[in-house]
C-alpha cells in the first residue's frame, strides 16, 4: 500500500503539487469511489484508479531504447551539460530513471534507460556474460595481431587486464578500418583503451546491441522507445562464452 499521490507521480501523471490538485479536485477515482485526499493509501496493482475518467496502468518498472547521439552525457542528471534523462519526452519520464550503462560522451547508438536496479545489474554484469557488440571507425588497418589480442584478452598499461573480446573486420568495408567488437564488460572508456593498445585510434564508437537486442534501425538518433517483453528478454539470450 501506498499513498495516492505518490503513485501518481510516479507514473508520470504530473508534478506532486499538480497530482495534489487533481486529486483534491475529485479527478481521481479507487474502484469508483472519488478521492479527495493524497495521503489516501491505495494497492496500485489490484485497485482499480481512474484520472479523470482514464484508467491508470499502473507498471512498476520502465524499460526503454534510445538511439544515443553525440554529444551528450549518459547520466541521470548534470548541472552543467544535456544528460539521456534531458532528451526523453514528457511522457517517459518517470522518477529514478537512469541509463543502464554509461556510453562515453562521443559515444553513440543503444542505450537502455530503466528504473529497475536489479535488471541494470545483470544485464551489466561481467559474471553474466551478456556481450555488448559496436562498430568502430580507426585510424589504421585492423591486423591479425590485433584480433589476438582481442581474443587473449587486452591488458591496460596499468595493468588492468580485460575479459577475452571479439575483433572482426567489417565487411562493409574493404578498406579494412572498420571494426565489430564484441565485449561484456563496460570498463571506463574500453573499446577506445583496448585499441589504444594496439596503436590504433577510435574516429567513431557506436554500440548496436546488447546481447541479442539490436538497435532498432528505424529510431532516429535522439529517440527513444519502450521494450517489449521479447526486447527484454532477447538481452539476456546473446552470451559470450
Amino acid at each position: 500500500m501506498d499513498r495516492l499521490d505518490k503513485i501518481l507521480v510516479s507514473q508520470n501523471v504530473g508534478s506532486r503539487k499538480e497530482v495534489q490538485k487533481l486529486i483534491k479536485d475529485g479527478a481521481v477515482c479507487v474502484n469508483g469511489e472519488c478521492i479527495r485526499q493524497p495521503q489516501h493509501k491505495v494497492n496500485a496493482v489490484a485497485d482499480d484508479i481512474t484520472v479523470s475518467g482514464q484508467p491508470l496502468l499502473y507498471s512498476k518498472y520502465v524499460y526503454i531504447m534510445m538511439n544515443k547521439p553525440a554529444g551528450v552525457l549518459s547520466a541521470s542528471n548534470d548541472k552543467r551539460a544535456e544528460t539521456v534523462i534531458d532528451l526523453l519526452p514528457k511522457d517517459f519520464q518517470r522518477p529514478g530513471l537512469f541509463p543502464a550503462g554509461r556510453l562515453d560522451k562521443d559515444t553513440e547508438g543503444l542505450l537502455i534507460i530503466t528504473n529497475d536496479g536489479e535488471f541494470a545489474h545483470n544485464m551489466l554484469s561481467p559474471k553474466k556474460h551478456v556481450e555488448k557488440k559496436y562498430i568502430a571507425e580507426l585510424d589504421g588497418e585492423i591486423t591479425d595481431d590485433m584480433i589476438e589480442k582481442f581474443e587473449q584478452g587486452i591488458v591496460f598499461a596499468d595493468g588492468t587486464r580485460c575479459l577475452p573480446g571479439k575483433l572482426e573486420i567489417d565487411s562493409k568495408n574493404p578498406a579494412k578500418t572498420t571494426a565489430v567488437v564484441t565485449i561484456c564488460e563496460g570498463k571506463f572508456h574500453q573499446v577506445k583503451k583496448m585499441f589504444a593498445v594496439c596503436g590504433k585510434n577510435v574516429v567513431h564508437l557506436k554500440r548496436i546491441s546488447i546481447g541479442n537486442l539490436y538497435l532498432d534501425g528505424n529510431l532516429p538518433i535522439g529517440s527513444c522507445k519502450t521494450l517489449s517483453e521479447l526486447d527484454k528478454l532477447s538481452i539476456f539470450m546473446g552470451k559470450m562464452y
